[in-house]
């Protein structure tokens, strides 16, 4: 059978002007500024009016474990929310910007896939409305006028080799990770080791998606770390009089976006950090203008549950003072094959032993949801033809052995109509009374927050410093920053900080090897294993198949 490609299925959809949607969404037209016909930002001022009125039921969408096999989770996301629609629930959705790193490299655009994406799809995996470009400029705004102080006499005592603060770029390039800038002569700056982190590593990012107006984001920016003088005291943006410009230049990107689904629900998209090494969350104003629109708001965090869900529920939550309802968890019979030791190229063929043998990575992410952090959860398995009954029941067995539902999600090839059964199943959880908390209470030291994550959402023996990251927790203790939750950036494979461990592994730690304060933001940020805070592109990248014809139809994305 031949399919339609996911970008030919966007591009037959007729699209409903947004001015209906932020009608069907409730948004009064004062609040609406259009970016076209299909595009417009929400002033976030529209909170301040809406006070009053109760917020609806907070749903997160979330994952095991990722495989090349795929999870499908902005998928499920939009096609749950369809569903919800479609059995009566005035819901919408609240996601992620795609980056254009991912876009370009192994991933392909991130709007969804079948009937359940996100529209217009080009302009959502393309640019979009500016947002990053806006959080790009702001992030190299700053390390420009960082380094022209230091050119310009340095006043403030920057020691060069303690300058914490990257430039960055939103593109999967290695070739930038490190480099050596500022040669050609005293006039052409201060020769130093620099290098770029991806634009959705930036704090900026970060801070955008936690800021509540424009006052929170330019007291945040101006926190900002760049870097430590001589004598060991931490420089900011506040010290370099860099907030008001950096402010200025993300007034717009602060709002969020409204767009709408396929099936003309609408979807405020607006925020975009990497969850392997950022916070994974949309941005926090998006979230509260949704609650304040729906009586349901389906949310999703990115990558599997121990690093989207985890921070979504240890940072922002607790940050913006969110209490989720419901949570989904997504997995494929495929992925759970591929944990078991299937090969990518078997993963079609039914396989009972394997299955039962990958089962304990989803039963893991299940139990933390539910154990640690107290809430209630419903398993989704994305329906793909090869699924046998044999697979599906026995995915159903193990999760019913555990507590929790399952129900299938045929949204790819189906819509909202393939996400009616778990919306119902969704609805019947958002009901229920739950005991919603965190892995790790604030007041603990930066190792024992550290340990808690490890131990309890990792499932490690423990963590390791290394005798830097230790320093540097000793230095950030010193410097009143033990208090702040901790940001892991690890490898989203793995439960653990090795790729190569699939499944449920045991016995091994987690080895920590630099701690960095993300003060604007309010976290930080634990770099783990090998993971790297800017992507390269793979051999054969997606952008080799990406092209435009002479009347603008862009193919091959996705």
């Amino acid at each position: 059978m031949n399919y339609l490609s996911d970008i030919e299925i966007a591009q037959q959809c007729k699209m409903k002007k947004i001015t209906e949607i932020a009608k069907v969404a409730g948004v009064d037209e004062q609040y609406l500024e259009q970016y076209g016909n299909y595009k417009a930002k929400i002033d976030y001022r529209m909170l301040k009016d809406l006070a009053d009125k109760p917020d609806g039921k907070l749903i997160l969408v979330t994952a095991i474990t990722p495989t090349p096999a795929g999870e499908g989770k902005t998928t499920t996301s939009v096609g749950l929310t369809d569903g919800l629609r479609k059995i009566g629930k005035n819901a919408v959705v609240a996601l992620r910007e795609p980056s254009l790193g991912p876009v370009f490299g192994v991933k392909g655009g991130a709007a969804g896939g079948g009937h359940a994406q996100v529209v217009p799809m080009e302009d959502i995996n393309l640019h979009f409305t500016g947002d990053f470009h806006a959080i790009g400029a702001a992030n190299n705004l700053l390390a420009a006028m960082l380094d022209n102080h230091i050119q310009q006499g340095n006043a403030l005592g920057i020691d060069v080799k303690q300058i914490t603060w990257k430039r960055c770029v939103d593109m999967n390039d290695r070739q930038l990770r490190n480099i050596v800038d500022g040669l050609g002569g005293k006039m052409q700056g201060v020769p130093r080791e620099d290098g770029f982190d991806i634009t959705v590593a930036s704090e900026i990012m970060a801070v955008l998606c936690l800021a509540s107006d424009i006052l929170d984001l330019k007291a945040r920016l101006g926190r900002i770390i760049v870097g430590y003088t001589y004598d060991g005291k931490p420089v900011t943006a506040h010290d370099l009089k860099a907030e008001g410009a950096m402010a200025a230049l993300l007034k717009d990107a602060l709002k969020p976006n409204l767009v709408q689904t396929l099936e003309g629900t609408p979807a405020f998209i607006h925020g975009g950090p990497f969850a392997n090494i950022a916070h994974g969350c949309n941005s926090v104003t998006a979230t509260r203008v949704a609650l304040k629109m729906g009586d349901y708001v389906v949310t999703e965090a990115g990558f599997a549950a121990d690093l989207g869900a985890e921070k979504f529920l240890d940072i922002k939550c607790r940050l913006a003072d969110l209490h989720p309802a419901a949570v989904v968890m997504v997995a494929t019979v495929r992925a759970l094959k591929y944990h078991g030791g299937v090969q990518k190229a078997d993963l079609n063929n039914e396989n009972l032993e394997a299955l039962e043998k990958g089962m304990p990575n989803l039963l893991q992410h299940v139990d933390n949801i539910m154990n640690v952090y107290g809430l209630p959860c419903v398993v989704a398995i994305n329906a793909f033809p090869t699924d046998t009954k044999a697979e599906l029941d026995l995915v159903e067995k193990m999760c019913n052995e555990k507590g929790v539902n399952v129900r299938l999600s045929e949204v790819w090839a189906k819509g909202g109509e393939g996400g009616m059964a778990l919306a119902e199943e969704v609805v019947r959880l958002c009901e229920q009374p739950n005991d919603f908390r965190q892995s790790y209470e604030l007041d603990c030291s930066i190792e024992e927050k550290l340990s808690a994550i490890c131990r309890r959402i990792y499932h490690a023996d423990g963590v390791v410093l290394t005798p830097a990251a230790k320093k540097q927790a000793a230095k950030l203790t010193e410097l009143g920053f033990a208090g702040l939750p901790i940001c892991c950036a690890k490898t989203q494979y793995s439960f653990s900080d090795d790729p190569k461990l699939l499944g449920a592994p045991k016995g091994f730690t987690v080895t920590v090897r630099n701690l960095k304060v993300s003060a604007g933001a309010g976290f930080i940020v634990a770099l783990t294993g090998d993971i790297m805070t800017m992507p390269g592109l793979p051999k054969v990248p997606a952008a080799e198949k990406i092209d435009v014809d002479e009347n603008g139809v862009i193919s091959g994305l996705f």
